[in-house]
């Protein structure tokens, strides 16, 4: 493997450590120049470092797709916004028809009609190249509430039975 690199957690993203607080295992950074052979021992999730203008976290219910977009104004933020809160501006985005299209035919092809998908956007402005991943249980609430896209509505029409 070639650098740069992000790790991610595998399972789960808190660690219960007693008392109050959790510890969340938060994506971070790694070199594999460091890498040796213990990497072995275990499950690693890898990617590549992807530079970004934002990130998209593109809600899909049905066949309406939301996008929320994030701002992150600081490298923790940068890295894994869930680490820094106070440093992320929150906007919505138009969501590119080619992505929707895409996206559709994911949720089709899985036969699912719910997702949450993480997208980075280059400085170019790229997004198909940098599809991070689907959550088909990803929290979407507080996309909803810091942008007012009609999510909640969505998922109540889906549920009622209109899908437009």
């Amino acid at each position: 493997m070639t650098g740069p690199l992000i790790c991610k957690p595998v399972l789960g993203g808190r660690l219960d450590v007693g008392g109050e607080r959790r510890l969340m295992v938060a994506t971070h950074r790694v070199d594999p120049a460091d890498f040796d052979e213990s990497i072995r021992a275990t499950a690693h999730y890898f990617q590549e470092d992807i530079p970004k203008a934002y990130e998209v976290r593109l809600v899909a219910v049905g066949g309406q797709v939301f996008g929320g977009k994030l701002i992150t104004t600081s490298e923790a933020a940068g890295t894994d916004w869930r680490t820094d809160y106070d440093h992320i501006e929150y906007d919505t985005v138009d969501v590119p028809g080619d992505i929707a299209t895409a996206v559709r035919r994911f949720l089709a092809h899985y036969g699912i009609a719910f997702g949450s998908f993480d997208f980075a956007v280059t400085p170019a402005g790229q997004w198909v190249l940098v599809f991070f991943e689907n959550n088909p249980c990803g929290t979407w609430s507080w996309v909803e509430n810091r942008t007012g896209l009609p999510i909640a509505a969505a998922h109540a029409e889906y549920l009622m039975g209109d899908t437009a």
